[in-house]
């Protein structure tokens, strides 16, 4: 079926994106003119856009069409990558939140800075610029432009220099202000067309999901096997105090979220949201791959694909009429697209001025850092712009985004986590993590792959955490103990938790445990139902 645009379906897209980019611009407006305002916003973010921000950054467009194809080949399996939350996030809102708020800390730099001393934070900072302009944007802007491309029939390079000057109209000039709000619009627009795909697909199958369910009730399960090869459950329980938990929480596009909170109790409260959002992550991400998979080889309705990951644009075809729908789901996957490379540019600006600039030149003016921070972004988008070609010639870049990421996550998780937990963690132990940390993790995986052990990449990842913990507890334990004033701050105590909601008395409906107890169950229905 050939794919068509209508005006209608064109004017929406339009409409939508100068939507996002008036916010932008508007919201970077009320921005104040100091620099720890222009790059974080620090102390004014309520819970919703907090919530709202934190989900339109982590779903990206490589997801969306990744997820799909993948729930198209596995079944609802995939979901787990969308659903598997409550673990991760119930570290996050234990163990990391308070500590970060009530240090009142800016950056992950920062923390490891004042923890384990500066080389420490330089070698997060570095190696995190590095992976999000080589490593994190170039798949995101590649996957977008490569399905708005093979859809509409408009020029590649067109369209992916096109999002990035949008991106950086409101990104550049408005500061990480424009990227919170924007991103609220845009979680809006992402969950909006997503559904409509989905419900839309789902109106094509005759009885709907009850009767997909009954045709194939072995792709129906979330649970799968330990020696599964693509999510096992043992792997995800593994992953969550490992590579989730480090994207999470000590990811600075992602964790600068929550640090913008105006309040301990706005910051857990936007966690607690983005979980409930999560339970609509895969009717956006991934459950339409089921309906196409259903539709062609339960109805015999149309013909195998060449490849799962067309199950996206397939559904948009042929199940999306054009009398508006093509435009609302095309606008929701450009938010994708948008939100997550706006967080990135900002992120990577705001570590390179907060955090290597200043300290370079300590008697920086605001004026100056504020025109650092723009020049910066700018230089981050034009070079990952000038990098998405180059992904053609790499085979297989999804596994060789999710080895990089595994590569990156275990030593910088596994010395934050020490730092937070264990008193006698010093500056040595964190170094030799960080820096050895690569080594074993990086050995982990080629012996994975040249020894043919055929381990998945989640026990990879626990396998060396694990070493790297008890590399660094060793080292730290043979060496000079770290300052009182060093460890004590960043200790994380039970009682911590106490004072969430910081001497605010709120009512029933405001309570944080309340709404918390609710995500938990509800999640955990979810698991019993279809596990």
């Amino acid at each position: 079926m050939q794919f068509h645009l209508s005006s209608l379906d064109v004017a929406i897209i339009v409409g939508s994106i100068l939507l996002v980019v008036v916010v932008g611009m508007l919201a970077g407006r009320k921005g104040k003119q100091s620099a720890d305002d222009y790059f974080l916003t620090k102390g004014r973010l309520p819970w919703w856009i907090i919530g709202a921000a934190f989900v339109a950054t982590s779903v990206s467009s490589e997801q969306i069409v990744g997820t799909a194809g993948a729930a198209f080949q596995h079944g609802l399996g995939i979901a787990n990558w969308e659903l598997f939350s409550l673990p991760c996030y119930t570290l996050l809102m234990v163990f990391f939140i308070p500590i970060y708020l009530k240090n009142q800390i800016s950056t992950v730099p920062e923390f490891l800075t004042k923890r384990f001393g500066l080389t420490a934070g330089r070698i997060y900072s570095y190696t995190m610029l590095f992976a999000y302009i080589f490593i994190f944007m170039p798949p995101v802007l590649y996957g977008g432009t490569l399905a708005i491309a093979d859809l509409t029939g408009w020029h590649f390079q067109a369209i992916l220099w096109s999002m990035i000057v949008l991106v950086a109209a409101y990104t550049v000039k408005g500061g990480y202000i424009s990227v919170m709000y924007t991103d609220a619009v845009q979680c809006a627009m992402l969950l909006g067309g997503g559904l409509v795909l989905f419900f839309i697909s789902l109106y094509h199958v005759p009885g709907g999901w009850h009767a997909m369910e009954l045709a194939s009730p072995e792709r129906f399960h979330l649970y799968r096997p330990a020696d599964d090869s693509i999510a096992p459950m043992l792997g995800l329980v593994a992953g969550s105090m490992g590579l989730f938990i480090f994207y999470q929480a000590t990811n600075q596009v992602m964790i600068q979220r929550v640090l913008a909170a105006r309040s301990t109790w706005d910051g857990l409260m936007g966690i607690v949201l983005a979980g409930f959002i999560g339970f609509l992550r895969p009717l956006v991400t991934c459950l339409v791959g089921l309906v196409v998979w259903h539709y062609i080889y339960v109805m015999k309705a149309a013909a195998p694909l060449a490849s799962p990951d067309h199950a996206f644009p397939f559904a948009l075809k042929n199940f999306a009429p054009e009398w508006g729908l093509r435009g609302i789901v095309l606008a929701g996957f450009l938010a994708a697209v948008m939100s997550t490379i706006s967080a990135l540019a900002n992120s990577t600006s705001t570590i390179f001025s907060l955090n290597l600039y200043r300290p370079f030149k300590p008697a920086v003016s605001d004026g100056e850092l504020i025109g650092v921070g723009r020049l910066s972004s700018c230089i981050t988008l034009i070079l990952a712009g000038v990098t998405v070609p180059l992904i053609t010639k790499f085979g297989g870049i999804f596994l060789y985004f999710q080895q990089s990421v595994t590569f990156l996550s275990t030593p910088i998780i596994s010395v934050i986590f020490l730092g937070i937990l264990w008193r006698r963690t010093n500056n040595a132990g964190a170094l030799f993590g960080l820096l050895g940390g690569f080594v074993i993790q990086g050995a982990i995986v080629a012996a994975n792959h040249y020894l043919d052990w055929n381990i998945h990449w989640f026990y990879q990842a626990f396998i060396a955490q694990m070493i790297i913990m008890l590399s660094v507890m060793v080292v730290s334990a043979m060496t000079t103990p770290p300052l009182p004033e060093q460890s004590e701050p960043f200790l994380w105590r039970p009682s911590v938790l106490a004072h969430y909601d910081e001497g605010v008395v709120r009512p029933w409906y405001q309570q944080l445990k309340f709404w918390f107890g609710l995500y938990a169950a509800a999640w955990v229905a979810i698991y019993w139902r279809y596990w």
